[in-house]
């Protein structure tokens, strides 16, 4: 452990720099060199020495910022294909100010959570992570919880639409 100690304290700043340079953000870097050196200390029994260390730890630094980017990526489109569904189906009935009294009274009567993340998401248009982390909850329970709340709003601008017809 020792020993991780000083391998950590030898090339923290090295990691540091080479994620930065991949992501242009200081913070994405500082998360994702803590992750690489996690994910380090976890596997230090598979590294056989045959490599230098900081090429390794470079390797572990480069799988874990593009993993990260793959998954922010996928979260990203499936966020962009849901906003734009969702921003269609909305503002054709916001358009209209009889609608958009209903449907903002419709919110208003909803249960929590999903009133409240949905307001968060739409009007606050605040990323799913920090919805997730104001509720003590993950990402995930907080775009479940956003489609949930979706769903109610379009099955009562339908519901709207048959009555007028």
């Amino acid at each position: 452990m020792r020993k991780f100690e000083e391998i950590y304290h030898k090339y923290f700043q090295d990691v540091y720099l080479y994620l930065k340079s991949l992501s242009h953000n200081d913070s994405i870097a500082e998360e994702m060199t803590q992750e690489t050196f996690f994910k380090a200390l976890k596997n230090i029994e598979s590294f056989d020495g045959s490599r230098d260390i900081r090429a390794w730890l470079f390797i572990i630094a480069k799988n874990t910022y593009f993993s990260y980017y793959k998954k922010r990526k996928r979260h990203m489109d499936c966020d962009l294909s849901e906003e734009s569904e969702i921003g269609v189906h909305i503002v054709k009935h916001l358009m209209n100010e009889e609608d958009a009294f209903a449907v903002h009274q419709f919110l208003h009567s909803m249960k929590e959570p999903y009133k409240e993340v949905f307001s968060l998401r739409t009007f606050g248009e605040l990323s799913f992570d920090k919805i997730g982390r104001l509720f003590g909850k993950s990402a995930g329970w907080a775009r479940v919880t956003f489609y949930r709340a979706k769903k109610q709003i379009l099955e009562y601008m339908e519901a709207m639409n048959h009555e007028r017809d």
